[in-house]
């Protein structure tokens, strides 16, 4: 007897050669046309679309099908690692046939029929031969070398996205703005003054957050006035995996939105194509987002792993597949004698015949092995072409345009300032040196900041390049990734470290995975500055008081700078610019809230936390620590206390009471959180003999004592090793704070025991 379950199991599993066959069954019985039109010819009255267009568009399509097609057929024998496909996606291609090569284009993973109208547009290229390397993983990909199966091309202007959850939109909106931005600050750009940035997404990500604050930060713009020419691309196949996405859902929500155009294409090939011109040249022509709803069918589940009959009957499969837009496209030029059955059979065949070669030879070639090359293009880093850039200084008249009568290195005495001061001061520098260059952030503009270390930027350098945004650290970090796309260097602000957090992936999964996914074809270099850390009075509680640095150490590529004086601030903001502009590095500039305008070290009006500025050309880059020896003495130091941030001043001032009871204490700064400078602490952690990790940041994962004292370790540290920490808590509002955090008694006591 027949199991009536498991004959449809056995069908499910053929989806791909049923969805075939329907095709071809078509084409081969399909009736003549009457007549055949002209390739000039428009397709039928009332559309620009002609039939050679038409034809070139269903080309397109099919070359995208046939790809997913040989991606089934190569994972079957373990050839290919990548089975997520745009079959049912494939009008997009009239989107790529519309748009110009010199669009950016932000691209959801199944925009594949878009990317092959989009390479025939610009010519020279193998989108074909490069979409197989990509599933094979092989090393000669072009975009990202065999270390991910992206759609992504320098040539025609993609930068390859890995997201699935529409993390890719705020990025997308920032490029679009910063085009206007661009122009708006007299800077030379490679695109036109009427380009557009597409951002295509699915049905399902519409939904999460950080789609919703991307097309909200679009609208924000363009409330404000500032042009947003952004075309988002909805392809809506009413799935997210096994969820199905409720009846008028997207259109419900985005069809009556403010400040938001929007455009349903549906229906037939030259209907979707009049509405997809219509959405393209009113996002050009107005400058304004625009949400493209394109209806869609999702074919062979989501990737070809999943099994559809575990959601779906097969009842709705043979629904989906009987509205497969290459059999409908078919259907419908064969009607309106575009083309015979005969030609589209030609094209289909042909097609089938070149993929299939292609993919042999795709498998020939050589995967990515070499751990070395494998990670080259996280954080490329040329010390002698940095030291350049920050040597390249702005001439002085133009900086005293920006200082006023007194450059802030003249001011020597009685002039020297604070940490938060001197910061202002290398921002001001930074914008003199590199025309380039923006500053954004929540209250940076007219307030100057909370703490005031943006004063006066706006006043000196215009709105256009010292701006404030709307209170969202998705779309900063966006708007900054996005500007970096265009040309411009971004120097985005984070109110408070706690806050980074809400908006993590943008740096892990966005900024620093771009140039490793492009072989560093694409950067969006920044320099984040972010004001954190605790041991801020008045002013408590753990949002204002985070003391977690672990989720920003993690993320492969990043540079953490975690500057403690006023001196090592601007010459290591000077590095990260540096490294920002000559590689595109993405970089987090840690500043400590608590040291902003602390002047005093170990008394009262010493001024020892005071610093002159240093001399303009002077750069700290990673790997260079500071080091505070005690006055010389006939004996070995006793012992080395490796910090940074606050620590620096607490282990300071340690030393000075040790020095009382005859201990005496090298302290290391580390400066740099990520890379940790560890040849240097074991370089100094072999001449003392005995080690402190002073660690203000949480015990367990939060900060770098672990890190430190592992490597010693491993590299045959014998001396004597401790570490000091703050507990693993959320930091307490008031004088609770003091009982959980690193104090100066808590390093006095650990060299203590070191030493005893």
């Amino acid at each position: 007897m027949t199991n009536p379950d498991l004959q449809r199991s056995v069908s499910s599993l053929n989806r791909v050669e049923i969805v075939e066959r329907n095709l071809d069954e078509y084409l081969e019985n399909a009736p003549q046309p009457i007549r055949t039109l002209e390739g000039h010819e428009p397709v039928r009255e009332g559309t620009r679309l002609t039939a050679r267009e038409a034809i070139a568009i269903f080309e397109d399509q099919v070359l995208s099908r046939q790809i997913d097609v040989a991606a089934r057929e190569l994972k079957k024998t373990g050839r290919s690692y990548y089975t997520i496909s745009s079959a049912g996606h494939e009008q997009n291609a009239v989107v790529g046939s519309l748009l110009r090569p010199t669009d950016p284009c932000f691209l959801h993973y199944r925009s594949g029929a878009l990317m092959m109208a989009r390479a025939r547009q610009r010519g020279g290229t193998t989108p074909l031969f490069d979409t197989l390397l990509g599933l094979v993983a092989s090393a000669e990909e072009p975009i990202a070398g065999g270390r991910h199966k992206v759609w992504g091309s320098k040539p025609l202007w993609v930068p390859p996205q890995t997201s699935t959850i529409a993390s890719h939109v705020p990025k997308a909106v920032g490029a679009a703005f910063a085009l206007a931005r661009v122009r708006r600050m007299g800077l030379a750009s490679s695109l036109p003054s009427d380009a557009l940035v597409l951002c295509s997404f699915g049905d399902a990500s519409i939904n999460h957050a950080t789609a919703m604050a991307g097309i909200n930060s679009a609208r924000y713009a363009v409330r404000h006035g500032n042009p947003t020419p952004v075309l988002f691309l909805c392809e809506d196949n009413k799935r997210g995996i096994s969820v199905d996405t409720p009846r008028r859902w997207v259109s419900d929500f985005y069809e009556n939105m403010r400040h938001l155009h929007y455009f349903l294409a549906e229906g037939d090939l030259d209907s979707i194509w009049e509405t997809v011109r219509l959405a393209i040249h009113t996002c050009r022509t107005s400058k304004a987002p625009t949400f493209l709803h394109l209806k869609c069918q999702r074919l062979w589940g989501h990737a070809g792993s999943d099994q559809e009959l575990s959601y779906r009957s097969m009842e709705e499969i043979e629904e989906v597949e009987a509205r497969d837009p290459l059999l409908t496209n078919a259907r419908r030029l064969v009607d309106l004698g575009v083309a015979d059955p005969a030609t589209l059979r030609g094209i289909v065949e042909t097609t089938r015949e070149r993929v299939r070669a292609a993919a042999e030879e795709a498998c020939r070639r050589p995967k990515l092995t070499d751990a070395t090359t494998i990670v080259a293009p996280l954080a490329p880093f040329d010390l002698d072409a940095c030291r350049a850039e920050a040597a390249n200084v702005a001439p002085e008249e133009k900086r005293l345009r920006a200082f006023g009568k007194e450059l802030p290195e003249q001011a020597r005495g009685p002039g020297r300032r604070t940490l938060a001061a001197l910061i202002n001061a290398a921002l001001t520098d930074a914008l003199v040196q590199h025309p380039e260059a923006i500053v954004l952030g929540e209250d940076v503009g007219k307030k100057g900041g909370v703490y005031g270390v943006t004063a006066k930027l706006q006043q000196r350098f215009g709105s256009a390049r010292v701006f404030d945004t709307l209170l969202d650290e998705t779309t900063i970090l966006g708007v900054a990734q996005g500007a970096g796309h265009v040309g411009l260097l971004p120097i985005p602000e984070i109110q408070y470290l706690a806050y980074v957090h809400n908006a993590l992936d943008q740096l892990r999964g966005e900024a620093c995975s771009l140039a490793f996914f492009s072989q560093g074809q694409f950067t969006n270099p920044m320099v984040v500055r972010i004001a954190g850390l605790a041991y801020q009075r008045g002013f408590g509680g753990h949002f204002h008081n985070d003391n977690s640095v672990g989720a920003l150490r993690d993320i492969p590529g990043l540079v953490l700078a975690a500057p403690a004086r006023g001196d090592d601030a601007v010459r290591m903001l000077r590095g990260l610019l540096a490294m920002a502009s000559t590689h595109g590095q993405v970089s987090c500039f840690l500043e400590p809230i608590a040291l902003y305008h602390e002047r005093d070290l170990h008394a009262a009006d010493d001024g020892g936390w005071l610093c002159d500025y240093p001399a303009p050309g002077e750069a700290l880059f990673p790997g260079e620590v500071g080091l505070y020896e005690p006055e010389p003495g006939p004996e070995p130091e006793d012992a080395l206390v490796v910090t940074y941030a606050n620590g620096l001043r607490l282990a300071l001032r340690a030393a000075r009471r040790l020095a009382e009871e005859g201990l005496r204490a090298r302290v290391l700064d580390l400066r740099w959180l990520n890379p940790l400078p560890l040849a240097a602490v074991r370089e100094h952690a072999s001449q003392v003999g005995r080690v402190v990790v002073a660690d203000e940041c949480r015990a367990t994962g939060g900060g770098i004592a672990d890190a430190v004292l592992a490597d010693l370790l491993e590299s045959g540290f014998e001396g004597r090793a401790t570490s000091v920490r703050s507990l693993d808590t959320y930091v307490p509002l008031g004088p609770g704070a003091d009982a959980v955090l690193l104090s100066e008694e808590d390093i006095v006591a650990a060299v203590r025991r070191v030493t005893t």
